[in-house]
């Protein structure tokens, strides 16, 4: 199939050479511009194999539209896109444009569906490949795969140990799908559907008297973006590579500081039976994403110091 292709980052390059392997004719990339001197592995990939390769600012205007109907291409494949793309765009091919999500839809529509995920401690997740529509991810779906969320899973770990490399293998599959006449075309259940904003800053405070697990879950959800976010004195500081265990030795307050050491900054969780111990592997200082113990150094946090909640 004559294919246009959006997307970004690894994942967007990792589908573009899928689909050439597959056997299928990219006639035009569209990826970002360059930043800092360093290209998008997509726009990389795309120089690489001599392919048309556009970078537009902005998908809405009419030479974006013009470029994508002069591809005559049979259809378009958005493989992690998050600019938005016009559905005049988007129809130009023959048979319309798909596109990749990370979540089992119409659950967890939206740009945040990974961290939402956690946050709310869901342990099945996976992703989807649906026809695009001018609705947030209602399109109807063309091929779905179902992933374990483990209990320790992080958004980075979801996405680049789960669903990276099946999303790649699953998108040429639904061009495969396409392209032999067979992709269905399930309408979404809207009595199933779920939609979040992007997880922001105003999302991701920590609030030390939330349940042990809540903290831990929002801790991980928001790993690595934003970063869930507490206060120490005047200074924010953001949390990663954390883990829970369970009970505390002794009755500290949740938010209190239980030990500093190589393992990360121990912080007491829950209370009675709920009680738990986070452990901080890494927190961010300023700009500064550092090892926790040396990030601790740094702010002067020691044992029985009391973390504030993310809202100041």
């Amino acid at each position: 199939m004559r294919i246009v292709l959006f997307g970004q980052a690894a994942f967007g390059a990792r589908v573009l050479a899928g689909l050439e392997e597959s056997g299928h004719e990219i006639v035009a990339v569209y990826a970002p511009a360059s930043r800092g001197g360093r290209a998008d592995p997509l726009a990389d990939g795309a120089d690489q194999s001599g392919l048309p390769l556009h970078t537009p600012a902005s998908y809405k205007t009419p030479e974006v539209e013009a470029q994508v109907r002069a591809a005559d291409a049979d259809l378009g494949v958005l493989a992690f896109v998050t600019k938005i793309i016009p559905q005049a765009v988007i129809d130009a091919p023959r048979n319309g444009s798909i596109c990749f999500h990370p979540s089992l839809l119409p659950r967890y529509r939206g740009g945040s569906a990974l961290a939402w995920q956690l946050i709310r401690g869901e342990t099945r997740g996976g992703f989807t490949v649906f026809w695009t529509d001018p609705g947030i991810d209602t399109g109807p779906i063309l091929l779905q795969k179902e992933i374990e969320i483990g209990p320790d899973d992080t958004g980075g770990s979801l996405y680049f140990d789960k669903i990276f490399e099946p999303g790649v293998a699953g998108m040429v599959e639904a061009v495969d799908l396409v392209a032999s006449g067979q992709a269905p075309r399930r309408p979404q259940d809207e009595t199933a559907a779920s939609y979040d904003p992007l997880c922001r800053d105003e999302h991701a405070c920590v609030a030390w008297g939330s349940p042990a697990r809540a903290v831990y879950d929002l801790v991980r959800g928001c790993d690595p973006q934003p970063g869930a976010h507490a206060r120490f004195g005047d200074e924010q500081v953001r949390l990663y590579g954390a883990r829970l265990t369970p009970a505390h030795a002794d009755s500290a307050a949740a938010g209190t500081v239980l030990a500093v050491g190589g393992e990360g900054v121990a912080v007491a969780v829950g209370a009675g039976d709920d009680a738990a111990t986070l452990t901080i592997g890494r927190i961010r200082v300023g700009g500064e994403k550092l090892a926790a113990a040396e990030a601790a150094a740094r702010l002067g946090l020691r044992a029985g110091d009391r973390l504030g909640d993310g809202r100041p």
